[in-house]
């Protein structure tokens, strides 16, 4: 399939609502970056895909796609019905500005969201999103992406949602970051032995400095 597709393309032919239709939700997986790109997001209007078995960069492809082809529908009721098969491609940003339309993403969508972006988002934004469907967040709090999400969050403003999230990062606590130092044996080995060279000469000094002081 992957490679008749790609003889398909390379005859110059188009991938168009005629052949993202024959290529479906099965085989849509195949397509790679450079054929993703060749996509009219006009194409996507009348094509019904579901990207949600592919890789991350198939579904952020895809979602940039898509965003483009119902851009003119955004402010619409019906957008999220239209987008909603491709926002395990969506940047958080572009999850923020949904969060204020009432669009009562249910669970299963949003476990599936880009981790990434799921991280970014705010207790309240995540409440704009899900709507009626928040009281089902409890129920995953134990189980990931959830848990690495609450895990960022303060507990204060989780408390503030009246679901009993647990977990959150508590008032007056830091996360402190350990610096790295790179191992001796990681430095070249000129520089390193021309330090065990030196350090004779070092000493020496230190030593005629003492006795003279």
């Amino acid at each position: 399939a992957s490679a008749a597709i790609k003889r398909y393309v390379e005859l110059g032919n188009a991938l168009n609502a005629t052949a993202l239709s024959a290529i479906g939700t099965r085989y849509v997986c195949l397509l790679n970056a450079t054929e993703l790109r060749a996509i009219d997001p006009s194409s996507l209007r009348l094509a019904s895909l579901d990207p949600s078995a592919c890789s991350q960069e198939t579904k952020n492809l895809l979602y940039q796609k898509a965003k483009e082809a119902f851009s003119g529908q955004h402010h619409l009721p019906a957008y999220y019905e239209l987008i909603l098969p491709y926002l395990g491609g969506a940047p958080a940003a572009d999850l923020k500005v949904l969060s204020k339309d009432d669009v009562n993403m249910n669970m299963s969508t949003f476990v599936t969201l880009r981790r990434d972006s799921l991280m970014h988002l705010t207790p309240r934004e995540v409440q704009g999103l899900l709507g009626v469907h928040l009281p089902e967040l409890a129920r995953w709090q134990h189980r990931a992406p959830v848990r690495g999400w609450i895990a960022l969050q303060r507990q204060a403003e989780l408390d503030q949602l009246h679901i009993g999230l647990t977990g959150g990062t508590q008032e007056g606590y830091i996360n402190l970051v350990t610096p790295k130092f790179p191992a001796l044996s990681s430095a070249p080995l000129g520089t390193v032995a021309t330090a065990f060279h030196l350090l004779p000469a070092l000493l020496l000094s230190f030593l005629v400095v003492s006795i003279l002081s």
